[in-house]
């Protein structure tokens, strides 16, 4: 089932994993420990995965020509519709946790309903994402409690992180009129749904791990419509260098 709102639903979906997934990539090779330098790795392989399955399907629906690599490689920043959480800079390994539960937990929640579907094909890539970021909310999770109910250095480091992260988490949750559209046809849900089990879930481990909710009375926002910090375009220009400089090449 089509709807106008289809392409830049899927855009938002897509961008948001493709985004955090390159942000996670950074840490190859640099990760605390060997097992975790894998998981992150693994996390990120999985997040660019979903990516590459949403772009394929938001090409699809866009009807222009433009497959999954044209998406993720050749469109600015102003084109791209992930929320500004993902974009930030990876900072040290308690933030890249952080946010990574902050994200995993409303991600599965999205994905969850997403199997539900009117879109077939959306629905299939939904299934398999659930699989995997239940792994990425366990995975997280754990870190969370266990740098925010370490040490004194950790648990700070862990409780910075969420200070700065906090204010961008509001966002995830913001419904317009292409949320509104693809819910209403059935092809999508509605995010604002799902903030109260998402804080249920982040309150829990937020207390198992002794961090505290940070008071905030502004969210921020604009990735949705395109407009990003200064981090996303950095970003893109690393990860498009390759594909732009050798337009039309093939491997």
């Amino acid at each position: 089932m089509s709807t106008p709102s289809l392409f830049p639903y899927l855009l938002r979906l897509a961008d948001d994993r493709l985004v955090l997934g390159h942000r996670l990539s950074e840490w190859c090779g640099h990760g605390p420990i060997l097992e975790e330098d894998i998981a992150l790795a693994n996390v990120a392989l999985d997040l660019i995965g979903e990516a590459t399955l949403l772009l394929k399907l938001a090409g699809d629906a866009e009807g222009q020509g433009r497959n999954e690599d044209a998406l993720a490689y050749f469109r600015d920043s102003g084109d791209y519709r992930n929320a500004l959480l993902v974009e930030l800079p990876k900072g040290d390994f308690g933030f890249t946790i952080v946010r990574q539960f902050l994200f995993s937990a409303f991600a599965l929640l999205q994905m969850d309903a997403l199997q539900r579907s009117s879109n077939a094909m959306l629905a299939g890539i939904a299934a398999k994402a659930v699989k995997e970021i239940r792994y990425h909310v366990r995975h997280s999770a754990q870190w969370v409690v266990t740098l925010g109910d370490g040490t004194e250095e950790s648990h700070g480091r862990a409780q910075g992180a969420l200070d700065e992260l906090w204010r961008y988490t509001g966002e995830l949750f913001l419904a317009d009129a292409v949320d509104r559209d693809a819910a209403s046809s059935g092809v999508g849900v509605d995010p604002s749904t799902l903030i109260e089990p998402w804080r249920a879930q982040v309150d829990e481990i937020l207390t198992r791990a002794t961090l505290t909710v940070p008071s905030v009375t502004y969210m921020q926002r604009g990735g949705r419509d395109g407009r990003h910090t200064e981090h996303l375009g950095h970003m893109l220009a690393e990860m498009q260098i390759v594909a732009r400089s050798h337009p039309g090449a093939s491997w």
